[in-house]
């Protein structure tokens, strides 16, 4: 289990580091949902993401021989964007496993911030064991995206400073809603606001057909899905919780919440048309499930997290596009 000790370790080592986002309030998102809603744009986040907050704290606690190797990791785009820039920012090379049908900004990106690519398809590949095999050949050590203590407590440092501004705003939260993949910003975040906040709700949210950690919380046992299933929300495509990850969320989440990719892409255009936030669609699943009535929150404060914005332009338009 990981400690809010770790966690607040984490929150120095990222001190001009990361960049404190701080928690927006909206007049028209607490009018749509009959409370107040206090959100957190992690999409404004260095790399547009939460990542860069595990990346670091990892790539920074190597050892100068396990530096000099470089590094290796997989990821759908975002922990890619965070890796990469960590490396560069402390002179450690880094290559990341991504889908060759990742959005092209996540890509491109990941190649502008110094990582090398490596591309596999999906559906048909293995991403754990093309990294595994590569690191094993370099002597390079392994950045996993989610099931590491030094990545649940970086990513952890979101639920921290969600509860640090929420007592020093005097708006402390009756519930967060933060999205899960595979589970490293919820847990680590989960952590974090329990031990701050001891009588919070948290909610996880992820999409209905990657609904393996709903399927796992009611099981009480980690549980996979079967490789059909299919969703915009890129950034949350995991078929089974992690490891480590899971036994934290089994004991401080108060609930697991999925929402359909036509409810994700209704709220990327609250966010852009309302907030003014570019927000993707595996990060726009909490605002999602606040808007299409998931949970109650009339006459509740509300905390939610924005998780990332990297969406293609072209994806990102046509959604735009589409009618209210």
């Amino acid at each position: 289990m990981i400690e809010i000790g770790e966690i607040e370790a984490a929150a120095a080592r990222l001190d001009g580091i990361s960049i404190r986002t701080p928690l927006l309030h909206n007049v028209e998102l607490d009018d749509a949902v009959g409370g107040v809603v206090l959100i957190k744009p992690e999409c404004l986040q260095l790399t547009g993401s939460f990542k860069i907050r595990g990346a670091y704290n990892l790539l920074s606690q190597l050892t100068a021989a396990e530096a000099r190797n470089g590094v290796v990791a997989w990821s759908s785009g975002n922990h890619a964007q965070g890796v990469a820039a960590a490396g560069t920012m402390l002179g450690i090379p880094t290559s990341i496993v991504m889908p060759q049908d990742a959005p092209k900004l996540k890509l491109d990106n990941t190649r502008r911030l110094g990582g090398e690519v490596i591309t596999y398809d999906r559906y048909t590949g293995d991403r754990e064991a093309i990294a595994r095999e590569l690191a094993a050949a370099r002597g390079a050590a392994l950045v996993p995206s989610y099931d590491h203590a030094h990545i649940i407590a970086g990513q952890g440092t979101v639920g921290l400073e969600i509860a640090d501004d929420a007592i020093r705003m005097k708006q402390v939260p009756d519930q967060v809603l933060i999205p899960c993949g595979g589970g490293g910003l919820s847990s680590g975040s989960a952590v974090a606001l329990k031990s701050r906040l001891p009588d919070v709700d948290i909610f996880i949210v992820e999409p209905e057909d990657f609904d393996d950690t709903a399927k796992s919380f009611s099981a009480g046992k980690r549980i996979g899905i079967d490789g059909s299933a299919r969703s915009i929300c890129d950034a949350l495509q995991t078929s089974m919780p992690g490891e480590l990850t899971f036994p934290i969320i089994q004991q401080r989440v108060s609930g697991v919440l999925t929402v359909s990719d036509a409810e994700v892409r209704a709220a990327m255009r609250f966010a852009f048309r309302h907030l003014k936030l570019v927000v993707e669609p595996g990060g726009a699943v909490a605002l999602a499930a606040l808007l299409s009535g998931k949970l109650k929150t009339g006459g509740k404060t509300t905390a939610i997290v924005l998780s990332g914005g990297n969406v293609d332009v072209e994806l990102f338009g046509a959604i735009q596009a589409e009618p209210s």
